[in-house]
């Protein structure tokens, strides 16, 4: 197994960070994997509850962004994420990945 951090960062789609933080973890990063998640329904600390309905679009969805890569990669990530990620929207812990080359 190998040391990984994971980190978890909240937004809603009509905040616009989703497509330039993608661009950073992918382009300037380089991070092992990312994974974005599209909510139905949510609220944070204002209260006010963001919900898909079949009556009208909403595009103001929470939206989840997933990514892990090495503890100290993910140090300097978090460095840079300070002024894009208002606080209290980032998440971190430690965790481990399968490893291929790990014959236990």
């Amino acid at each position: 197994m190998k040391p990984i951090t994971m980190v978890r960062i909240y937004l809603t789609e009509a905040e616009k960070k989703l497509a330039p933080l993608l661009k950073y973890l992918h382009d300037d990063s380089q991070v092992l994997g990312v994974t974005v998640l599209r909510g139905i329904s949510g609220f944070g600390k204002s209260g006010k509850i963001h919900s898909a309905h079949l009556i009208d679009l909403s595009f103001d969805l929470p939206v989840i962004v997933e990514f892990f890569d090495t503890p100290t990669k993910i140090d300097h990530i978090l460095l840079q994420l300070q002024t894009l990620i208002e606080p209290g929207h980032l998440v971190h812990w430690s965790a481990q990945v399968n490893d291929n080359n790990d014959n236990s």
